[in-house]
């Protein structure tokens, strides 16, 4: 699920997790994204559930979106649920102030269907192009009037889907799958890009990376360059150290590219920290 997140006006009314329900995947996928509704919950004008992924401004910027020459993207999608219906998605900018609410009809329950969404470039607003939030995809499992609009067109505004579509978090107990998100440019769906894990990996730590080390054992500043270069200056975070009564100190380096770290003369063992520079 790396790099996926969700938002709720509304706590405890789903769960996700990582092969949720244990089914068998699409052929070609090991895991899928999964949420199960909590209960049987009706949505009120301010609320929306969903499932996004933020894309940065740098690996979008080819699109030319806000500009006449706005090119058109693929979303194409593998989903699964307990409920049949018309099913609503979207893709915003980082302002959430120009929206394209899509739709997509899940036909039989509990089992995989192929999706694929045309989505003409929008040629209005504001997209940024540099390490911020380029566009945000989501999916939506629930919105009340205030998020909701249009279908195959841009809104001025946050619309998460269409005016009714299917509430997921309606029905107590219905699961809603997905896996195989694939955001590309042109008109054509192509065939899900495998990358090498070792290539994967690399690219996710742009984002995150967690790091051990062993400090020195004297008072002294210590600096550390990250394996891999993040998208800004991240989030340094202790999450343990081997010796409980050791004090260290760790903090983002200068150059926003590395840490530093501040151990005493009682920190002999390893100590694991993390840096996040999510969107």
């Amino acid at each position: 699920l790396d790099r996926w997140a969700y938002y709720v006006t509304q706590s405890s009314k789903m769960t996700i997790q990582q092969n949720a329900g244990s089914v068998t995947p699409p052929t070609g996928y090991k895991n899928y994204l999964g949420v199960t509704s909590s209960s049987a919950y009706s949505v009120i004008s301010t609320d929306f559930f969903e499932i996004y992924q933020q894309i940065e401004g740098l690996n979008c910027a080819d699109l030319g979106w806000g500009s006449a020459n706005a090119a058109t993207v693929m979303l194409s999608f593998w989903v699964r649920s307990s409920l049949t219906g018309v099913f609503g998605g979207f893709l915003t900018n980082s302002a959430s102030n120009r929206a394209y609410a899509f739709s997509y009809t899940i036909n039989s329950a509990n089992t995989w269907e192929q999706k694929t969404i045309t989505i003409t470039g929008d040629q209005s607003g504001t997209w940024l192009t540099t390490n911020g939030v380029g566009i945000q995809v989501g999916f939506c499992l629930g919105a009340g009037s205030n998020f909701t609009g249009t279908a195959g067109t841009w809104n001025a505004g946050s619309a998460y889907a269409p005016t009714g579509t299917t509430s997921v978090v309606g029905t107590s107990g219905a699961t809603f799958y997905i896996t195989g998100v694939q955001l590309e440019k042109g008109s054509t769906a192509t065939a899900f890009d495998y990358r090498q894990y070792g290539t994967e990996l690399v690219l996710c730590m742009r984002y995150y990376e967690q790091c051990s080390w062993v400090p020195l054992t004297t008072n002294n500043y210590q600096s550390v360059s990250y394996k891999v270069t993040k998208r800004t200056s991240p989030t340094v975070t202790l999450i343990a150290s081997d010796t409980g009564s050791a004090s260290v100190a760790i903090g983002t380096g200068y150059d926003g590219q590395s840490f530093y770290q501040n151990g005493n003369s009682n920190q002999t063992t390893r100590v694991l920290m993390s840096a996040s520079a999510e969107l």
